[in-house]
């Protein structure tokens, strides 16, 4: 290990999706990052097609031993809403992969959780790119398993703009009921939201060399990139737009770095109220009480490390060292 350092158990909680794609890739390569297990949930596409798209990742990767597991086809309360238009019919930017020669394991999402974090022998970092629907189900099912989680590093929310709704982030609004369970569970949390998650660009030279490279995992993490556009409005297929934002693998980089990551610790909940902030993750950014806890009194709420800023070229550097077999 670089720097002496022991490496980081890590269980990857997604809906893969182009962006998660792009944050299996370099959890399997980080040297930093023990890949124990990865979970899926509906989200991005059915939760059959996450399960195909998250083998499908692995075995190119060189990591078919990663156990996968089948998780919640739906959210707690609402039902499932996908974001195909983004990431493709198939999840995967409709790159036409072959099927995935392997099947999950013979376990729920929620077993399989419980088993690898209390089988770890250090605590275990759960890094959720998707709805939070298995963790809120492990959480409240299997309380105990807390004692051996380290963090929870989740992709979601926003302190600003959401994108699912003015105010909403996707992951947060498809299922705001896991959202809330999970930010009051007891656990450390950090939040790397919208705030940060749009920033992370990687420019559109070293998109190319990796399309051109002869290594499956890197030419399939630019194929990936090229089809996630830095910019909402551009299409894919743009000539003039071939840079693509890491998106979820933002998180992973935060874990494996977490110093390129500037946050603060600040009061956050979730909007479960019917109507248009619902999913929306509340930020105290205050720094003193209002006029509504001066005459309703003070409410306790959750401290999460929220992301707020982050080193873009630290992070850029450091996806394609990764995925590129090259030394961070």
């Amino acid at each position: 290990m670089p720097n002496g350092r022991q490496q980081v158990p890590v269980i990857i909680d997604c809906d893969t999706g182009v962006d998660d794609a792009l944050a299996l890739l370099f959890a399997v390569r980080h040297p930093g990052i023990d890949l124990r297990a990865v979970t899926c949930v509906a989200g991005n596409t059915d939760v059959d097609g996450v399960v195909r798209n998250t083998l499908t990742v692995l075995e190119r990767a060189g990591a078919a031993d990663v156990p996968v597991a089948r998780g919640a086809e739906r959210p707690l309360i609402e039902a499932p809403r996908s974001a195909r238009h983004v990431h493709g019919h198939d999840g995967m930017g409709d790159l036409a992969l072959p099927a995935p020669r392997r099947t999950p394991v013979d376990a729920d999402a929620v077993t399989l959780l419980r088993r690898e974090i209390l089988a770890s022998p250090r605590p275990v970092t759960l890094v959720p790119t998707a709805p939070l629907t298995n963790i809120a189900l492990l959480l409240r099912t299997h309380p105990e398993v807390t004692r051996n989680i380290e963090r929870i590093v989740f992709m979601g929310g926003a302190a600003g703009a959401g994108n699912a709704t003015p105010v909403a982030e996707f992951n947060v609004w498809h299922d705001p009921e896991a959202a809330a369970i999970t930010l009051t569970a007891g656990v450390p949390i950090t939040m790397y939201g919208l705030d940060v998650f749009t920033r992370v660009v990687v420019p559109g030279d070293d998109v190319r060399r990796l399309r051109a490279s002869d290594e499956p995992g890197a030419r399939l993490a630019g194929d990936l990139l090229a089809h996630r556009p830095a910019h909402p409005d551009s299409r894919p297929d743009d000539p003039g737009e071939d840079s693509g934002g890491l998106g979820d693998a933002g998180a992973l980089c935060a874990v494996a770095d977490p110093e390129g990551l500037t946050t603060h610790r600040l009061p956050v909940e979730v909007s479960l109220a019917p109507g248009p902030a619902r999913g929306q993750t509340i930020v105290d950014r205050r720094p003193r009480a209002g006029e509504s806890e001066l005459h309703e009194g003070t409410r306790e709420q959750t401290l999460v490390d929220v992301g707020l800023d982050v080193d873009v070229q630290r992070y850029v550097k450091l996806y394609l060292t990764t995925v590129e077999h090259l030394t961070p």
